[in-house]
């Protein structure tokens, strides 16, 4: 990290502004042997103020009027003295000035390199660089939202307050098993698994969110089931608000599953479209028989595989055995229920051990009770939780792994407290204070690193 690196931190096109930015010990060096003003050179320029000049290449042609800032070490992003520039966007002022800024001496940074010079500057931990690219790259207000609490420490703090009392758990028992003769007690006193059990809780209450996070970060599925001709299709397209789906009088029209991308309480949600579900022998015999079947296997696959299901019901029509058996399907997973074709004469009548599933009136053709279905299904994809800016929902897959590793470890050390031997103990709180590291970066290894700042753009 002795090297000075460069790199333009907008995206490429034309815009207003753009950013190149450089960090390093000849930071400023560099930039000087570019930038030219009438206040004088950046050496002398007071830390934290704008200077207007241009920007010059070594063949001594100008290459854009602009704005520099300098940023003394610690006090900068990546804890190193950077300079950074804003110049006019387009195709070409942000590329000379970087070329200029590497035959002065600078390098081409790589993605990520300059979060990763904050973390391995103590600047931020691992987790709050993994969500600068979490921000970076959400595909929802939920899913930025989460990120940029995690970006000013949330995570990290919730972490601190599992991972100190742990040690201190650690040196005592350690101390005991060190000095069992002064301290004269074979078992460990009672206060080490208490203090294990409220560690486990407060590890508990962190995943608590974890797969509202994952959906959050990754998005969710939910499926659309129901039974043949139950208007599945018009009202997935009444969701998306666009004719995605085909739509006919016919029964069995959908026969594989249509997927569209849409945003319910600001989660990226994958929207499915299944075949409708009836027992294989009551499919009719024809030359598309074979295909149906294949779409009802199809339509049992993407449940299976789903975190949620909207079960489409046809009011208009009475209660079947095949909506019996597509409720029993549906209600597997975490599910909101439809009553389509509302507009019509009502005639469904549920039989009395589904009616605390609270269904909902809707008319795909109309449009009535969309907007409330709509709602529904934000709220069996999301919690209260993600209102309070204090709760930070772990959202990162190898967070999870890691936090679900040292709770493990954890649970295994309170066990072992009440009658095993102290060296056993504190072997489980190592482990589970390694899990915690390898989240805050403690215990990060270089091609952990190595991966998890590849997914970076340049520049950030």
């Amino acid at each position: 990290m002795n090297d000075t690196i460069a790199a333009i931190s907008t995206p490429p096109g034309r815009s207003a502004l753009a950013v190149v930015r450089l960090s390093g010990a000849d930071a400023i060096a560099i930039a000087d042997r570019v930038f030219r003003a009438p206040s004088g050179a950046l050496a002398k320029a007071v830390p934290r103020t704008l200077r207007h000049g241009t920007a010059w290449d070594s063949d001594g042609d100008v290459i854009d009027e602009l704005l520099a800032v300098v940023l003394l070490a610690p006090a900068s992003y990546t804890g190193e003295t950077m300079v950074e520039f804003t110049c006019h966007g387009g195709d070409w002022s942000a590329p000379r000035l970087l070329a200029a800024l590497l035959a002065g001496g600078a390098r081409a940074a790589g993605p990520g390199e300059f979060t990763e010079r904050a973390f391995l500057n103590g600047r931020m931990d691992l987790a709050r660089a993994e969500a600068v690219a979490d921000v970076i790259h959400a595909e929802s207000a939920l899913a930025h939202r989460l990120a940029a609490r995690q970006v000013v420490g949330a995570l990290s703090t919730g972490l601190s307050n599992v991972a100190e009392p742990l040690r201190d758990l650690l040196a005592e028992v350690e101390a005991r098993v060190d000095f069992a003769e002064d301290v004269g007690e074979a078992a460990l006193p009672a206060h080490i698994a208490e203090g294990l059990a409220r560690a486990a809780g407060a590890l508990r209450s962190v995943l608590q969110g974890a797969d509202l996070g994952r959906r959050a970060r990754e998005g969710a599925r939910l499926a659309l089931v129901g039974r043949p001709n139950v208007g599945k299709s018009s009202l997935f397209n009444a969701l998306l608000g666009e004719e995605r789906a085909l739509v006919a009088a016919v029964p069995g029209t959908t026969r594989d599953a249509v997927s569209e991308r849409v945003a319910l309480g600001g989660v990226p949600v994958r929207l499915i479209d299944t075949a409708g579900l009836r027992e294989l022998a009551a499919v009719p015999e024809g030359e598309h028989a074979p295909v149906e079947r294949m779409g009802i296997a199809r339509t049992r696959e993407e449940l299976a595989g789903a975190d949620a299901a909207l079960l489409v019901l046809d009011a208009s029509a009475a209660w079947t055995d095949a909506d019996a058996a597509a409720w029993a399907l549906a209600f597997e997973k975490p599910c909101v229920v439809a009553l389509n074709k509302s507009d019509l004469a009502a005639v469904i009548v549920l039989p009395s051990s589904c009616v605390q599933a609270a269904p909902l009136r809707v008319s795909a053709h109309t449009g009535d009770g969309v907007a409330a279905l709509r709602a529904a299904l934000a709220a069996a994809l999301t919690s209260r939780s993600t209102d309070d800016p204090a709760v930070a929902l772990v959202t990162n897959a190898r967070h999870i792994d890691a936090l679900r590793r040292a709770q493990l470890a954890i649970e295994e050390a309170g066990r072992a407290a009440c009658d095993a031997p102290g060296e056993i103990v504190a072997g489980e709180i190592r482990v589970a204070l390694e899990a915690l590291g390898e989240v805050t970066g403690e215990a990060a290894s270089p091609d952990l690193l190595a991966r998890i700042f590849a997914r970076f753009c340049i520049g950030k």
